[in-house]
């Protein structure tokens, strides 16, 4: 069993930057393709981010490219997201999860995920 654990979420307001963290306990973490989605209220859940096994390719979702760069320590077992110029918009629940098959932007390629950890923005 793999768990995820999101932390840094909060309240930020538009404009401002968070950074979140997911700490992997499956020592075959560096092995696997790591990614973080979203659900706001009302709507699907949507992919935000992903990054290979080694760190060396990164995918993003064209609302979040050039503010949002996911990052990975394996040695910490680690995935990061740093969100920069933040918008109202991006106010959602963000999740990480493991990947195990099929394409960086697949809800159901992921077979771990994390609790979530929640972000607001204000206007």
């Amino acid at each position: 069993q793999v768990q995820l654990v999101e932390s840094g979420g909060g309240l930020v307001q538009a404009g401002g930057s968070l950074t979140l963290s997911c700490a992997s306990s499956a020592r075959t973490f560096s092995l696997y393709e790591m990614g973080w989605f979203r659900q706001a209220p009302g709507k699907e859940r949507e992919f935000v981010a992903a990054i290979s096994p080694s760190g060396g390719s990164t995918d993003y979702a064209d609302s979040v490219k050039g503010r949002f760069t996911i990052s990975r320590d394996n040695a910490k077992t680690t995935v990061h997201l740093q969100m920069n110029s933040l918008k109202p918009e991006d106010t959602a629940v963000y999740y990480c999860a493991r990947r195990t098959t099929g394409r960086p932007g697949v809800v159901t390629d992921y077979d771990y995920w994390g609790q979530g950890t929640q972000v607001t923005v204000s206007s």
